[in-house]
């Protein structure tokens, strides 16, 4: 069973950065991709940026240039590193890892820009 924690949310005024984090339980190479989302209360969830196994990005056209998706696989870490944050990005962020069978999800973690 794979287990993803994030960190690094935290509350941060609008034009500021905030990277996350998100450690698995194995290697990441063991994921077809990585990638997170993120969710507003009433809202679906919604895709943010993923990595491919092969370090292939991509990005939502909202935080495209803005939000950065990375990996360090000797730590089994993908991080977001989110900059010039808006009102808008304010939101639970999601990790996910995707193998063959499964999709794992974390619990989330808040981030909130205020304006």
């Amino acid at each position: 069973q794979v287990q993803l924690v994030e960190s690094g949310g935290g509350l941060v005024q609008a034009g500021g950065s905030l990277r996350l984090s998100c450690t698995a339980s194995r290697s990441t190479f063991s994921f077809i991709y990585m990638g997170w989302y993120r969710q507003t209360p009433g809202k679906q969830r919604e895709w943010v940026a993923t990595i491919t196994r092969g370090d292939t990005t991509n990005y939502a056209d909202s935080v495209r240039g803005r939000f950065t998706i990375s990996r360090d696989n000797a730590a089994d870490t993908v991080y977001l590193q989110m900059n010039s944050l808006k009102p808008e990005d304010t939101a639970v962020y999601y990790c996910k890892a995707q193998t063959v069978q499964v999709a794992a999800w974390g619990r989330g973690t808040q981030v909130t820009v205020s304006s």
